[in-house]
């Protein structure tokens, strides 16, 4: 039976609306594919290579106590024999020459106040000569610089003028002693006391950790630096003085101070230098107890050579190493690489970690921050950016329409 005018129209509409809805639905689907984001690109780790090196093996001599460390780095590098406080002879004029200029400070390239030395300045020196001490010449109204003063006191190891400047300092010992004992305990060096200026006295004691510290401390002052790297010097009416210190000069040895006496033996406490990849190491080691200054060097300049190869330049991260690798659902691959290269000079075995660290990435240029890579060095962390190796892009129409899922998903 044909259908009537109403039927027709009803069914028209309908089949209308159906391919509405489908068009709809279409478009909808199109532009629901099209313009989703992109899910985030799955991303793996690199385990880093390993990076701490071997042990360092120092030779030590078989007699005698000491320890070495370094400046800029904690501690001490290595030890031997006792470790508690003993005397130190004219070491302790390293305090002496400290505590005076915490008192009278003076400027590198300063000379500093005239002194005029006196009567009482003959008596000590004759003092010092009786009781079979180090000595350089002074006379009654003789005029010398506080810098040639030091030089005078340091180089030929004077004991007379480091008691002639305690007391131009302090006006006597013993107030001198008191400010050193101060002096000792805000800088917690609880294994050091002193009971004289010039370390004849066998109660001026101190141990190898503590004669480390007190070395850095003399480095660390521009003037005491200078002076105890001087082999020589010309002081008026004196005449020339010569360092007691015969490594100076040899093998990167820059400095600081002898010391002798029956209780002590021979002691050296010293600085030496070199170079690790650009970066100069500058060691501080003293060595007490030994039976001569000739046989003391010798072991030094031993301990010193296998020193040096325990200090290594470590390439922490070459430029482009790769840290982290993308992989997207659409084929792409990338990396996370470093963006720069990054080095360390470390000492011995000291532990090395890495950690890295990869950011979440849809799509990315060239070059885009992609995370960061920490490396710890002892207590020192370096961290390196890493960037993208190739650029992430957009998957496409073609894969979006046929991947509604992963879109959805992500």
């Amino acid at each position: 039976m044909p259908l009537t005018r109403r039927q027709t129209f009803l069914r028209r509409r309908v089949a209308f609306a159906a391919a509405l809805v489908l068009t709809l639905g279409g478009v909808g689907y199109l532009a629901g594919t099209g313009l989703a984001p992109v899910p985030a690109v799955a991303v793996e780790l690199i385990e880093p290579a390993a990076l701490t090196q071997p042990a360092a093996e120092l030779i030590w001599p078989d007699a005698g106590a000491g320890a070495i460390g370094a400046v800029g780095y904690p501690g001490l590098l290595g030890s031997t024999g006792d470790q508690e406080s003993m005397p130190i002879a004219s070491i302790t004029k390293m305090v002496t020459a400290l505590v005076l200029l915490e008192e009278k400070p003076l400027s590198l390239n300063e000379p500093g106040p005239d002194i005029r030395f006196a009567d009482d300045d003959v008596d000590i020196y004759y003092d010092v000569l009786a009781e079979d001490g180090s000595v350089a010449p002074v006379s009654a109204g003789m005029v010398l610089s506080q810098r040639e003063a030091f030089e005078a006191m340091l180089l030929p190891s004077a004991n007379n003028y480091s008691i002639s400047l305690a007391i131009w300092a302090f006006g006597s010992v013993d107030a001198y002693l008191a400010e050193a004992e101060t002096w000792l305990a805000a800088n917690g060096l609880t294994d050091t006391a002193v009971a004289d200026t010039s370390g004849l006295s066998p109660a001026s004691v101190s141990s190898p950790g503590d004669l480390v510290k007190i070395g850095k401390l003399v480095l660390a002052d521009s003037v005491l630096a200078e002076i105890v790297s001087m082999e020589t010097s010309d002081l008026p009416t004196i005449g020339t003085v010569t360092n007691t210190n015969k490594l100076l000069g040899s093998n990167g040895v820059t400095g600081m101070k002898t010391g002798t006496t029956d209780e002590a033996g021979a002691c050296l406490l010293y600085s030496a230098d070199f170079t690790v990849g650009g970066e100069t190491i500058t060691l501080v080691g003293v060595m007490l107890g030994g039976d001569t200054h000739p046989e003391l060097n010798a072991s030094i300049v031993d301990l010193l050579d296998s020193v040096e190869p325990g200090f290594r330049a470590v390439s922490l991260a070459d430029k482009g190493a790769a840290y982290a690798t993308y992989a997207t659902q659409w084929g792409q691959k990338s990396r996370a690489v470093a963006a720069e290269a990054a080095s360390a000079v470390v000492w011995s075995d000291t532990p090395i970690t890495a950690v890295p660290a990869a950011r979440t990435v849809t799509l990315g240029e060239v070059g885009d921050s992609a995370g960061v890579i920490d490396f710890q060095v002892g207590e020192t962390t370096v961290s390196v950016p890493l960037v993208l190796e190739r650029e992430l892009t957009d998957p496409g129409a073609a894969w979006r329409f046929t991947h509604p899922a992963e879109l959805a998903a992500g």
